[in-house]
C-alpha cells in the first residue's frame, strides 16, 4: 500500500461526477428514446420534490461536516468521526442525498433509462468509494468506527 494509501482513503474518484455522468446519459438516451409516463405536472411536482428533499440531505451532510472542521473530501483523511446529524440515520447521506437528487431529475425528466442507470452509478459509488472510504475509517477509527457500522447502515 502505498503513503498515501495510508493518510488517506485510496479514493481516485470524483463523486459528483459519476451521479453527472449516469444522469445526463440517462437524460441523452430519453432524447432519443422518449419515456414519458404521467403529466408533466406530476413528474415534475414529484421530481422537485425528491430533488430538494436529496439536496437537503446531501447538504446537511455537508453542513455537518463542515461545521466539525473536517474535510467532504473522500480522498482525504477526516479530521473527526462525524455520528452526529444525518450520520445517525446513514452513514453515507451525502451519496443517498445525491441518489434521490438523481431520482427526482429523472423523474421530473421522465427519464426511464436515467433510472436504469442508476444501479450502475450506485454499484461504481459503492466499490470505488465506500468500501474504500470504510476500509480507511475502520482503520484510523478502530472499534468506534466499527460499533457504528453495526448500529447505523451504510444507505438507509
Amino acid at each position: 500500500m502505498t503513503k498515501r494509501g495510508l493518510d488517506a482513503p485510496d479514493v481516485r474518484i470524483i463523486q459528483p461526477l459519476v451521479y453527472v455522468i449516469g444522469l445526463v446519459v440517462g437524460l441523452l438516451v430519453s432524447v432519443w428514446l422518449p419515456t414519458k409516463v404521467v403529466s408533466d405536472a406530476l413528474a415534475w411536482s414529484l421530481g422537485g420534490f425528491l430533488f430538494v428533499c436529496g439536496a437537503a440531505l446531501a447538504g446537511s451532510a455537508v453542513l455537518r461536516f463542515l461545521s466539525e472542521g473536517t474535510t467532504v473530501r473522500p480522498d482525504r483523511a477526516p479530521a473527526t468521526f462525524v455520528i452526529a446529524g444525518p450520520y445517525k440515520i446513514t452513514r453515507n447521506p451525502m451519496y443517498v442525498g445525491l441518489a434521490i437528487a438523481y431520482v427526482g431529475i429523472a423523474i421530473a425528466d421522465q427519464s426511464l433509462w436515467a433510472l436504469i442507470l442508476l444501479p450502475v452509478v450506485l454499484a461504481i459509488i459503492n466499490r470505488a468509494v465506500i468500501a474504500r472510504e470504510e476500509l480507511f475509517l475502520s482503520r484510523r477509527f478502530g472499534s468506534d468506527y466499527l460499533a457504528y457500522q453495526k448500529r447505523v447502515r451504510r444507505w438507509l
